[in-house]
């Protein structure tokens, strides 16, 4: 069974603000207006998928654009001009016409509701025991300009997604520490969902905190659900020292595993 201690000895080790680098996540230290924040954190959570160093000039890029405040370009902002503006963006498969997409589904929420954080705490239920149901409702409401046409960087749990990067960008939201700045005080951390990609999703299986082949919201879910059972009140507290063994030369994945007992099982 999985320790609480060996996983709080790795928290202390990793969970400072000195490995964060190279993540998006170091983008939103430079806002202290959450208004700001909250919409950087979105733009690069939502980012963040490929090769690291395209990731980070990618976000560089957009966050270059928005300056000095994404809240104050947003809300002057028109398509007529963000299609200008992003014309010639390319992230992997996602183009200067989504991005622009997003953007303005952003400004739109904030129109309504006056932040993300206010329309995201709009869609929570006290009697939700996750924040799932709000992370749809969220999406729904970010493509409400585009009568809910799909984006592929909003994908929607509804539809079987893990949502790795909207459940990055929450943990990056809510959680307070060194690591995650916070400051969405309306969401509890005991409601988060593990952010899963693949290579979280390995480690998860070495762990034996999930018997799933698949690394979908089932998958991330049942994870979520065994951390809970370490840390009920915050159950995402060890996903940023966990991913740092995989990220960082000196990460001693091999040596953390064999104090679990544990082995990487083979990429499939």
């Amino acid at each position: 069974m999985l320790k609480k201690t060996v996983l709080d000895d790795l928290y202390t080790r990793y969970n400072r603000r000195e490995f964060v680098h190279p993540d998006p996540l170091e983008f939103l230290y430079h806002y202290e207006d959450i208004r700001d924040r909250e919409i950087v954190g979105l733009v690069a959570s939502s980012l963040a998928y490929g090769r690291v160093q395209q990731i980070l000039k990618s976000v560089s890029l957009v966050r270059e654009r928005m300056q000095p405040s994404p809240y104050i370009f947003l809300n002057q902002a028109s398509r007529e001009a963000l299609l200008p503006d992003f014309a010639g963006f390319k992230h992997r498969f996602t183009t200067g016409e989504g991005l622009v997409s997003m953007l303005l589904g952003i400004k739109g929420v904030i129109e309504r509701y006056g932040s993300l954080h206010a329309c995201f705490a709009a869609g929570m239920n006290d009697r939700d025991s996750t924040i799932l149901p709000a992370i749809s409702a969220f999406v729904k409401e970010l493509t409400a300009e585009h009568n809910g046409r799909s984006n592929s960087l909003l994908p929607s749990p509804t539809k079987g997604s893990a949502c790795k990067r909207l459940n990055l960008f929450l943990r990056w939201m809510v959680r307070e520490d060194e690591v995650d700045p916070g400051g969405w005080d309306m969401v509890p951390a005991s409601k988060l969902i593990v952010p899963l990609d693949i290579h979280m999703h390995r480690i998860c299986l070495a762990l034996k905190l999930t018997k799933r082949k698949q690394a979908d919201i089932r998958t991330a879910s049942e994870i979520t659900d065994a951390f809970r059972t370490i840390s009920p009140d915050d159950p995402v507290r060890y996903d940023f020292a966990l991913t740092r063994l995989g990220i960082r030369k000196e990460g001693g994945m091999d040596n953390f595993l064999k104090q679990c007992g544990a082995s990487l099982p083979p990429f499939r």
